[in-house]
C-alpha cells in the first residue's frame, strides 16, 4: 500500500533574538526533529526517515515556511533512497519540496543525497517562493544507482520565483524512460553523481557574481536576477559533496 504524507515546518522570530518553530509537524516516514544549530539566531530542523520511503506509488511532501526575519536550516540525518514498490503497477513515487521565505528571511535547504536505486521511479519537484529581500541556499544531490547497480528512473524539477517573478525553472531526467542521451558525453558523460547548488541573495544585485569554471566537471552560472547556480558532476557522492562545499564556501559572505 502506498503512503501519502506531508511534513510541515514554520519558523518565526520569537522576539528575544531566537527563532521559534510554531509549526513542526511530522507525518508518516517524515519525522522532523529540532536539532542544535551552529549559528546563533538560527533554527535547525533535521528530517529523520522513520521508515523506508519513497517507494513506488508513495506521495511525500515537505512544506517549509520562514516568516519575515526568520533564519532556518533544514537538513537530513541520512540519504534518501528511492526504492521500487512491491506492487508492479504502483507507478512512480513523488517527493515534493515547497519552500516559502518572507521579507528578510533566509532558508538553507541542505539535505543528504537522494539515491535512485535500480528499478525505482521517482518524480521530485522543488518549488520556492521568495520575497524580494529573502535569501535561499539550496543544495540538491542525486546518486544514480547504489554501488554496482544501474540507476532507476528519476525526474526532477526545480522552480524558483522571487517577488512573484520566475528566477529559475529547470527540469532534468535520468534513467530508463528518459530521453536518449542522458548518459552521453553531452550530459553526464558516464558520471553517476550529479548535483546543484542554488544561492539567491539580494546582495548580488549590487555585486553580481561572474561565471566561472570550478574544475572539469563543475560550473558557476549567474542567473538573470540575484542568484547563482552551480552545477556539478562526479564519479561518486563524496567527490560531489566536495565540489559543492567548495562552491558554497566561495559564495558565502566574508
Amino acid at each position: 500500500m502506498s503512503v501519502q504524507a506531508t511534513a510541515r515546518i514554520t519558523a518565526a522570530p520569537d522576539g528575544r533574538g531566537s527563532i521559534a518553530l510554531p509549526v513542526l509537524e511530522s507525518d508518516g516516514p517524515l519525522a522532523l526533529r529540532r536539532t542544535r544549530s551552529a549559528a546563533a539566531g538560527r533554527a535547525r530542523v533535521t528530517v529523520v526517515g522513520a521508515m523506508s520511503a519513497p517507494l513506488g506509488g508513495d506521495r511525500l511532501a515537505v512544506e517549509v515556511r520562514a516568516e519575515a526575519g526568520a533564519r532556518l536550516t533544514v537538513d537530513s540525518a541520512a540519504a534518501t533512497v528511492a526504492l521500487p514498490g512491491a506492487a508492479q503497477d504502483a507507478g512512480p513515487a513523488s517527493y515534493d519540496i515547497r519552500i516559502e521565505a518572507g521579507p528578510g528571511a533566509e532558508v538553507r535547504w541542505l539535505p543528504e543525497q537522494l539515491v535512485c536505486a535500480h528499478r525505482s521511479a521517482l518524480t521530485m519537484t522543488t518549488r520556492a517562493e521568495l520575497a524580494p529581500t529573502a535569501r535561499l541556499v539550496l543544495r540538491e544531490e542525486q546518486v544514480l544507482g547504489r554501488h554496482g547497480e544501474p540507476t532507476g528512473t528519476l525526474t526532477t524539477r526545480l522552480t524558483v520565483h522571487r517577488a512573484g517573478r520566475p528566477l529559475l525553472d529547470q527540469q532534468l531526467a535520468y534513467g530508463p524512460g528518459a530521453s536518449g542521451g542522458w548518459d552521453g558525453p553531452a550530459v553526464l558523460g558516464g558520471h553517476r553523481a550529479v548535483g546543484q547548488l542554488l544561492v539567491v541573495d539580494p546582495a548580488y544585485e549590487e555585486e553580481p557574481v561572474p561565471p566561472a569554471s570550478l574544475g572539469p566537471t563543475a560550473v558557476l552560472t549567474p542567473l538573470t536576477g540575484p542568484g547563482v547556480l552551480v552545477t556539478a558532476l562526479a564519479p561518486d557522492a563524496r567527490l560531489l559533496r566536495g565540489l559543492l562545499d567548495e562552491a558554497l564556501e566561495r559564495l558565502s559572505p566574508r
